[in-house]
């Protein structure tokens, strides 16, 4: 058998925990391969909303197993609290998620570092989500980290400490009023460890190498967007991993010529939290309308995210960085009522129209281009079927299908699991 993968194509928050939870009956493993609990995948059934930050969002199927693969960092801390929460949900957790020994472990210190650099920038600062992130994945890169299956060595509190010690000295460095009681953080982080234990760790490329001879079916799932990937987002205001169809091959151990389909996740606008280039944010109330109808904050920061028309040029990139081979649109029912709609479909950059992403796009380098369509009024939210939505969302669709390239097969239409139509 074959990996599909599914990734968001935009700056996240695209909805990609909904459409996991939607395809999971498909597939007999969910994997997550990159990102930390800075993500925050939100699956709303039953008239109850779950939002999960490291666990796959395949957790509530019976017959799925879910893993969280190497590419993943963890919090002990923030993790047990993710399973507790589930706890009155009936979830078979012990039996239905793994963890990869070789996913690096995010320490007390790795947030504290996180908060001290954050605030030296001043004016500067990235936006971090401040949850220690990228600090675990410089000391993975610097080979420094520590990693789940380390907590199963005799020395792991000696490893432990010697890494916190080094921490703490560079905490110094940065020169911040940052107060914290390491002592009551480190309790709370041993505590969730030993917690962490009961959990069954594996040698989870060797397991999945397996599981596709026997003929298992995987979906790889992303956290945060491509266009806050690493090497190929909006650096420096990006997080500290791939979240590309590539970051699944290095985030899982799967061989790329494994991979068949890449499902590619966008809104019918775009969003953006924290700082860095968004060229068609809007400013006006045409965005803090898009808003207030889209619920448009961070389900793990509870932040506000920036709104804009759907940016094609950016979504192209996206697509060819990943091959994709099939769209999903989420959102569309936020856009109903507005009488008419912008789709930036160039750049005009350094006084000349260009139709790619550029390696700058700081808004003194550019101006969006804009395409006008004509909107829908209709309340898209009861319906169940292509055929009832309104002619000029399909007229929409077909234009982006035209632009990118790639068929759009699912069209969400609310944040339930049963609001989603396919194509």
């Amino acid at each position: 058998m074959t990996v599909d993968l599914l990734l968001g194509l935009q700056w996240g928050d695209e909805g990609k925990g909904k459409i996991v939870d939607v395809l999971t009956q498909q597939y007999d493993i969910i994997a997550r391969f990159q990102g930390g609990p800075n993500a925050g995948h939100t699956l709303e059934f039953d008239g109850i909303k779950h939002v999960l930050r490291t666990i796959p969002s395949g957790i509530f199927h019976e017959n799925a197993m879910n893993i969280i693969g190497n590419g993943v960092v963890i919090d002990p801390v923030v993790f047990i609290k993710e399973i507790e929460g589930l706890d009155k949900f009936n979830i078979d957790i012990y039996n239905r998620l793994l963890i990869s020994r070789k996913a690096h472990l995010i320490l007390p210190t790795h947030r504290l570092l996180d908060a001290a650099s954050e605030t030296a920038k001043g004016k500067a600062k990235i936006g971090s989500t401040l949850k220690g992130i990228g600090p675990t994945y410089m000391d993975k890169t610097g080979r420094n980290g520590l990693r789940v299956g380390d907590i199963e060595l005799e020395d792991f509190q000696e490893r432990y400490r010697a890494l916190a010690d080094k921490h703490q000295a560079m905490i110094k460095f940065h020169d911040v009023d940052l107060q914290y009681n390491l002592a009551e953080m480190e309790e709370e982080f041993f505590s969730a460890v030993e917690q962490l234990k009961k959990l069954t760790f594996i040698d989870s490329e060797h397991y999945l190498h397996t599981a596709l001879q026997d003929g298992k079916s995987i979906l790889a799932e992303g956290a945060q967007g491509s266009l806050l990937d690493i090497d190929f987002g909006t650096y420096p205001f990006v997080t500290s991993s791939n979240t590309t169809a590539a970051g699944a091959c290095t985030g899982l151990g799967i061989a790329p010529n494994k991979v068949k389909n890449v499902f590619g996740i966008f809104k019918a606008y775009t969003t953006r939290v924290g700082s860095g280039p968004f060229p068609t944010e809007l400013f006006d109330k045409t965005g803090q309308t898009m808003a207030e109808v889209g619920r448009e904050f961070g389900s793990v920061t509870g932040r506000a995210r920036r709104c804009g028309w759907l940016d094609l040029v950016a979504l192209k990139y996206a697509v060819v960085v990943n091959g994709v081979t099939e769209l999903y649109m989420m959102k569309a029912d936020v856009l109903s009522g507005f009488d008419q709609l912008e789709v930036c479909t160039k750049y005009l950059y350094k006084g000349q129209e260009i139709d790619h992403l550029p390696y700058n796009i700081e808004p003194e380098n550019i101006q969006p281009i804009y395409q006008t369509i004509k909107g829908w009024n209709q309340d898209l939210t009861k319906m169940t079927s292509f055929e009832e939505l309104p002619q000029e969302l399909k007229n929409y669709i077909s234009f982006i299908e035209e632009q990118v390239g790639v068929p759009i097969k699912i069209v969400s239409v609310g944040p339930d699991r049963t609001q989603t139509i396919l194509k």
